[in-house]
């Protein structure tokens, strides 16, 4: 059994003076960092980095050729590392993520990344759906306040409304510290 870690849409935007920043992603980022570490010095070939770029203007963050768009510096791909290109919150969505892990025997995916309400979710949830068996990285993960009509639902309680809903059925969810714990 092989495992692959996708590292979905840390890019600049998410970040301070972005144009859709989100609450904590250096601490998000920080974490990440741990996992793809791990990756790099356990399991090499696996690493797929997410990157979301706008298919329309009106999305109004991740524009073509925006440093917005820019993978960030914190989590930048090595050179033999997989980059996938996507237009949609799900990470598989008409893009070559599935064949790429079934070309490399993974069956075990672990996740981290931003927005957990949103790309994070769909991926999470199409991942399972393909048969993976999906791991969460939560404290890897970072979102924002969302409203609705006018009620404001703070960005910590959006990210574990998600999390939460995803735990059990969907993902095996983990801290940094106990997913590294369980694989030293």
């Amino acid at each position: 059994m092989s495992t692959a870690l996708i590292v979905v849409d840390i890019q600049n935007d998410y970040f301070p003076n972005g144009k859709m920043e989100l609450s904590n992603p250096d601490k998000a980022a920080a974490n990440a960092v741990k996992v793809i570490d791990w990756f790099r010095q356990n399991n090499k070939d696996n690493i797929f980095h997410v990157q979301h770029i706008a298919g329309s203007p009106d999305l109004g963050f991740f524009l073509p050729n925006t440093e917005g768009a820019e993978i960030h510096e914190t989590v930048l791909p090595l050179e033999n590392e997989n980059k996938i290109i996507k237009n949609f919150p799900n990470s598989f969505l008409k893009t070559d993520l599935e064949s790429k892990l079934r070309e490399k025997g993974v069956t075990k995916v672990v996740v981290v990344g931003m927005m957990t309400h949103m790309c994070i979710d769909a991926t999470v949830r199409a991942a399972v759906d393909l048969g993976f068996e999906t791991t969460l990285i939560e404290d890897a993960c970072a979102t924002r306040e969302l409203s609705y009509k006018n009620e404001v639902v703070p960005a910590e309680q959006v990210h574990y409304a998600f999390v939460g809903a995803l735990d059990g059925m969907y993902a095996s969810i983990r801290s940094t510290e106990d997913f590294l714990e369980q694989n030293n």
